[in-house]
């Protein structure tokens, strides 16, 4: 089995992270990276597999190299270290003066390990409206994360769009390579961004969890709300651990009330359009050389923002309306479906606690 073989501080409790920062499967591939999580802290390792002439480590050679830190936002700026590092361990086993220099250099931006979690910030990813203040992770190669994911799913990321926004567990599950899985965790997360005041006091916050395994299982069972990726096909079966299951570009639930959300309707269509024609024309308008990858990234984060600011500033002021009555104008309104939509509409009155009369088709109050 895996085992942590050194870690600086060496006083820290780091029960389960040989498995998290070694995704199932990776035996069969080279190289991979891997965003997790560890209490209050994420984690990013690298790992890599090298072939030894060895009975005892029975022909091949695997270590991660990884760092944990309070929030994962710059997490991506060590990618390249990681990198290094691990090929460094894979030729020359048990060196580890390069992170110890690296631990005595980064250790006075990290919360004292002695600390109880309750004195340390909470971590929180709802980025700001501010372009330069929300998570920055670009991919490892030129074109940006939020563009891979909208070829990934096409269409399909308004469904996930709509479980994002109600707050639901989202499990995404792919074979290794693992590291591209865990920033559509990052971009799914990102379709729930809402910049309001004073909205969702109650509502659970939807936390990237990234990789998961096995050995999660008891902790994923405490939760309401969250987005994470696994190379475990074992999750599928365990179906009260998540609401949604993502298999490739299938996404899937096995509760009855929201299958209606998977159906693609004509406002989601109408949507996919207007965020494809916004991208095309950043494209034609960036100038020859000019890195595009931030501002597509910049375009689809507040794309959703406003998609979601809309709706829940027409809820809030359907809401302190003296007759609280949400027509098929609103919804319009609103850049959804008056039928289409219904039951997406329904459970997030429900979710965030609107108070609201819903009057398209029958009328019904929630």
């Amino acid at each position: 089995g895996n085992m942590v073989e050194w870690c600086l501080p060496q006083d820290i409790d780091l029960e389960g992270v040989e498995f998290k920062s070694m995704a199932s499967g990776s035996h069969k591939i080279q190289s991979d990276f891997i965003y997790f999580r560890k209490g209050l802290c994420f984690g990013l390792a690298c790992f890599a597999n090298m072939p030894v002439e060895s009975e005892l480590e029975r022909g091949a050679r695997m270590k991660s190299v990884g760092i944990l830190s309070p929030s994962y936002t710059l997490l991506y700026r060590y990618m390249h270290f990681l990198e290094n590092q691990v090929r460094h361990q894979l030729e020359m086993p048990g060196h580890y003066s390069h992170l110890e220099a690296f631990y005595d250099d980064k250790k006075g931006v990290l919360p004292d390990s002695k600390g109880s979690p309750s004195s340390q910030q909470p971590v929180h990813w709802l980025p700001s409206i501010h372009r330069y203040m929300y998570p920055e992770m670009k991919i490892t190669h030129p074109a940006g994360c939020m563009s891979q994911f909208i070829k990934f799913f096409g269409e399909q990321i308004l469904v996930l769009w709509k479980f994002a926004l109600l707050r639901k567990r989202i499990l995404i599950f792919s074979p290794p390579p693992v590291g591209v899985v865990c920033y559509r965790v990052y971009c799914c997360c990102c379709l729930a961004n809402v910049s309001l005041p004073g909205l969702g006091g109650t509502v659970p916050e939807s936390k990237p969890f990234f990789y998961v395994n096995v050995a999660d299982i008891e902790m994923l069972e405490t939760e309401v709300s969250y987005v994470a990726c696994t190379t475990e096909k074992i999750f599928e079966q365990k179906r009260d651990l998540y609401d949604v299951y993502v298999d490739n570009q299938n996404v899937k639930t096995h509760h009855e009330h929201l299958q209606p959300l998977l159906k693609i309707n004509n406002a989601d269509k109408e949507k996919y359009r207007r965020l494809n024609d916004q991208r095309q024309m950043l494209m034609y308008s960036q100038e020859v050389g000019e890195d595009c990858s931030s501002c597509e990234e910049d375009l689809f984060i507040l794309f959703f923002m406003e998609q979601n600011n809309r709706i829940f500033q027409t809820l809030m002021e359907v809401s302190a309306s003296q007759d609280k009555t949400l027509t098929a104008d609103h919804a319009r309104g609103m850049g959804l479906d008056p039928q289409g939509d219904r039951s997406f509409l329904m459970d997030l009155l429900e979710v965030y606690g609107i108070d609201v009369m819903l009057v398209i088709d029958n009328p019904c109050c929630t």
